[in-house]
């Protein structure tokens, strides 16, 4: 296993070490999984590519290391335990060997359909242990793995089929969450209309629901696995083989595909893991995000499987059948550890302490938050309340693009500051840069934050469109990854995250981009253009808020808004439905056309008295105009 970090003085001593010789110290870290082949060199690189690669020539599969290696020494442990939607229904746990002889079965499902080394698999699909068993099946025969969070539309996941090509879809009959039970096949059939490249969907029965059926296509998993061994060698793959590709928002309307390969990846997830949890043998872990995220890929699947960990899953809500479910099964299940979202502490913190109280948090020891900056009220409600004032909690920053958390406590051992993700794992390398790129030196000082070396989980490409992830995250500050975020170093040196500086908005700790908004709502027959941003929101962190221009003045405000709301989930899903929309006659553009998002920015926060110069617009009595107006 790699290092453990045991003491803020191990961690100094370890850091400097990993600045001083990066190669030496992730060679040393890789060098405790298993590999068929070791590599050749530890790391080439040139951002200007960009082009990095890590572990060059080593040979392995990441499978054998989640899996395989555990079977001798805790087979009989517990590796998933997984907690249904309806708490009458019973949990399912997966030991190691279980897990192992489950993804091989779903391995050789996935060999009989056709699917080879390198093929691309959509999984669409609810919380369950099966989509964690998808996911690791792909990455055994060597297949890339693309997951798409179920609440995406159709039109959205067609989108990304079509863009990786995908041979094959793995979904559900429904999915059960909350009250409520979602039509999964019904919205991926109507994606597959307009996908020529999926050969098979393989749906899993979850709900029972009634479904279409189309023989020259679908399968159902349950009859695919008969007659199936339970046993399928591991293919080979080079370090720098593509394991999975998942799909981002960006601050264009077209998702980008994030590329991540096998050695990198496999080797940071495990240390983060480890390390920013101080997991111990025997602990149960849980992190509540979805695996259609980055944080449930690195941190429900991945990072907890190559450690030997107990990793749960939740297929529910945080609000069903009321507010106290996270409480119930922290003391059901005896957590230990718990990572969750700012979002969902700031809406259970708005119901009220008596969902807490009745339960037993005592089995805690560390507490987690991801996915966004958390406020200071957030911060000290989840210690006062579900820490007792006595864990650590650690505030991680990273990115689907990082792969891996890169700025972070390590629980009980970095000094805690609130809302402050305080300190760089070992191995990274962050900078602040002002607008120009120079270095912003010393404590005390805020800026644009970069990364200056890379790390083994950072993305490789985006898929199909090199081009695009070197404009995105390379060109803006030349030999530097650009991670879009402003930040805040402070007198001792603690980072804080101060949101995004680009056109990407993050709503409930998901980002969703501008642009992608812009093009559903301008879909709408009367909308001629419309401009969105973010603004504070007590639950969501950030709300979406639409400025909209009409051809004609609608007779009927309410219908209107519905239509675009309606519009919005269709094309994109409801996660990014505006909260407000306003009917403008103007955007405040300048000359050259450009629309001045920061204007829009501060009239939807409230701050409209500190606007600053609008003399470059074309027409600055439009922002009056606009300060003045009402909401639909």
């Amino acid at each position: 296993m790699t290092h453990r970090i045991k003491s803020f003085e191990d961690y100094q001593t370890l850091y400097d070490r990993s600045v001083a010789d990066p190669e030496g110290f992730w060679a040393e870290q890789a060098s405790t999984f298993q590999w068929r082949k070791t590599w050749d060199r530890v790391l080439d690189w040139n951002f200007e590519g960009p082009d990095v690669k890590w572990f060059v020539g080593g040979k392995l599969n990441i499978t054998e290391n989640c899996l395989d290696r555990h079977l001798e020494t805790r087979g009989d442990q517990v590796a998933i335990l997984w907690e249904p939607n309806d708490p009458t229904e019973s949990p399912i746990s997966y030991t190691y060997r279980e897990l192992y002889h489950a993804v091989c079965r779903m391995a050789n499902v996935l060999k009989s359909r056709g699917i080879q080394k390198g093929d691309r698999v959509c999984l669409y699909m609810p919380m369950v242990p099966e989509l964690a068993i998808a996911v690791l099946a792909c990455a055994r025969v060597g297949a890339i793995h693309s997951v798409v969070f179920a609440g995406f539309s159709s039109k959205a996941l067609a989108d990304r089929i079509n863009d990786a090509t995908c041979k094959m879809v793995i979904c559900s009959d429904g999915n059960f969450r909350g009250s409520k039970v979602i039509p999964v096949k019904d919205i991926v059939d109507e994606a597959l209309k307009t996908c020529p490249t999926i050969e098979t969907n393989l749906v899993l029965k979850r709900t029972g629901q009634e479904v279409a059926w189309h023989a020259d296509q679908d399968v159902w998993l349950h009859e695919a696995y008969q007659g199936v061994s339970d046993e399928c060698p591991a293919e080979e793959m080079d370090a720098e083989d593509m394991l999975f590709i998942l799909y981002t928002s960006g601050s264009t309307g077209k998702p980008k595909g994030v590329v991540h390969t096998c050695g990198g990846y496999m080797v940071y997830t495990e240390f983060s893991f480890k390390n920013v949890f101080q997991y111990d043998e025997g602990d149960v872990y849980w992190c509540t995000a979805d695996i259609g995220w980055i944080t449930g890929h690195s941190y429900i699947v991945y990072g907890p499987l190559l450690a030997g960990a107990t990793t749960m899953m939740f297929e529910g809500v945080p609000t069903y059948p009321d507010a106290g479910r996270f409480w119930q099964i922290c003391e059901k299940h005896k957590v230990n550890q718990f990572y969750t979202a700012p979002t969902a502490i700031r809406a259970l913190e708005a119901k009220g302490l008596e969902y807490v109280k009745p339960y037993d948090l005592g089995s805690l020891k560390v507490l987690g938050s991801v996915g966004e900056p958390i406020n200071e009220e957030a911060w000290h409600w989840y210690d006062d309340n579900i820490g007792a004032k006595g864990l650590p909690i650690v505030d991680t920053w990273w990115q689907t693009e990082t792969g891996g958390i890169m700025i972070s406590p390590l629980a009980g051992i970095t000094p805690l500051k609130p809302c402050h993700a305080t300190l760089p794992l070992p191995g990274i390398q962050p900078v602040i840069v002002d607008a120009e790129g120079n270095e912003v030196e010393g404590n005390d000082v805020e800026g644009l934050l970069c990364v200056k070396f890379p790390w083994p989980s950072m993305l490789r490409t985006t898929y199909g469109d090199h081009e695009r992830c070197k404009n995105v995250y390379f060109s803006a500050f030349p030999g530097k990854y650009f991670t879009g975020d402003g930040v805040r170093r402070d007198e001792v040196g603690n980072y804080r995250i101060i949101g995004r500086v680009d056109d990407v908005i993050n709503v409930s700790g998901h980002r969703i981009g501008t642009a992608e908004v812009e093009n559903a709502i301008d879909e709408h027959p009367n909308v001629v253009e419309s401009a969105v941003v973010g603004y504070p929101h007590d639950i969501k962190g950030q709300g979406i808020y639409a400025y909209i221009i009409c051809q004609q003045h609608p007779s009927d405000m309410e219908t209107l808004r519905a239509e675009i709301l309606s519009i919005v989930t269709k094309v994109i899903g409801p996660i990014a439905k505006p909260d407000k929309i306003q009917l403008v006659n103007g955007l405040p553009k300048t000359r050259s056309g450009k629309i001045m998002r920061r204007i829009l920015r501060k009239i939807a926060d409230g701050t409209s008295d500190k606007l600053g110069d609008t003399s470059t617009l074309l027409d600055p009595s439009v922002v009056d105009e606009i300060r003045d107006g009402v909401l639909i």
